[in-house]
């Protein structure tokens, strides 16, 4: 493929997407790891992306940019499923279970609707329509009021106080990015404090989260990694956030999106 053709479906996929990594563009386009990062310097050269560690993200992007729920929904779907497919495996029949706001936790939900006698407590509304649905006569689900955020969240003083005076078993819990410095984090400040309460909430914090949110920074701050018991991730997260995460997690899995029925292994 031509450079010029080659740089095209670049910023075509980024521009869908909202990002794309080095990893995932040498596998898809059949070229080298340096070529990739030549056609990354040169579409950010020319304004048209940014560069991130790892990969790129569309021009513009910032730590308070937050796209919508259909946008996001698009993203690395086959490495949601398999992460979330994961997670749910950690939720236990009769036990209470907070789901967040996300695409993610929206997948795992799918996943928890034959669980017996859950009790979800949930501030989506995506996830309660959820199991609305298609949930058991037996689970109970409690949606949260508040406001409405851009990726169907309900938050603000409502939502806090809510959530406040309930305590869980365990919170699947959906970021937008997680790094070393600044822990889980979102764009969407009034989220933050309600997910900051979910954290509070819960015995067991699982964060979900795939390859992609790794480096990626949002304006607030939920949580710093250690205060996570579980991170499920998928086989694409780098070595470097392996390492990191190993080290400062109760226990990192990672799911493998190519076989989506075979149960993640944790990692050392």
């Amino acid at each position: 493929m031509l450079a010029q053709l080659r740089q095209q479906a670049i910023l075509e996929r980024i521009r869908r997407t909202g990002g794309a990594r080095v990893a995932e563009l040498v596998r898809d386009l059949g070229v080298s790891d340096m070529t990739i990062r030549r056609d990354l310097e040169v579409l950010a050269d020319r304004g048209l992306v940014e560069k991130v560690h790892g990969g790129a993200t569309i021009a513009g992007a910032g730590s308070t940019e937050e796209p919508g729920f259909s946008a996001k929904s698009a993203r690395q779907q086959a490495e949601k499923e398999a992460i979330a497919r994961r997670a749910a495996s950690l939720v236990r029949p009769g036990s209470s279970v907070a789901l967040s706001a996300g695409t993610t936790t929206w997948t795992a939900a799918r996943h928890l609707v034959d669980v017996p006698e859950l009790t979800v407590i949930t501030n989506s509304l995506k996830v309660a329509d959820v199991f609305h649905r298609s949930g058991r006569p037996d689970q109970t689900v409690v949606l949260v009021g508040g406001v409405r955020t851009p990726s169907d969240a309900l938050v603000g003083p409502v939502a806090v106080a809510a959530v406040r005076s309930m305590n869980v078993d365990v919170l699947l819990l959906g970021v937008h990015g997680m790094s070393v410095r600044a822990g889980f984090t979102t764009p969407n400040l009034l989220e933050a404090e309600t997910d900051r309460e979910l954290v509070g909430s819960a015995q067991r914090l699982v964060v979900l989260a795939d390859h992609s949110k790794w480096g990626t920074v949002g304006i607030s701050t939920i949580a710093h990694l250690d205060r996570a018991d579980v991170v499920v991730s998928d086989t694409g997260l780098p070595a470097e956030a392996r390492a990191e995460l190993s080290e400062r997690v109760g226990e990192l899995l990672l799911a493998d999106p190519s076989e989506p029925n075979e149960r993640a292994e944790p990692t050392a």
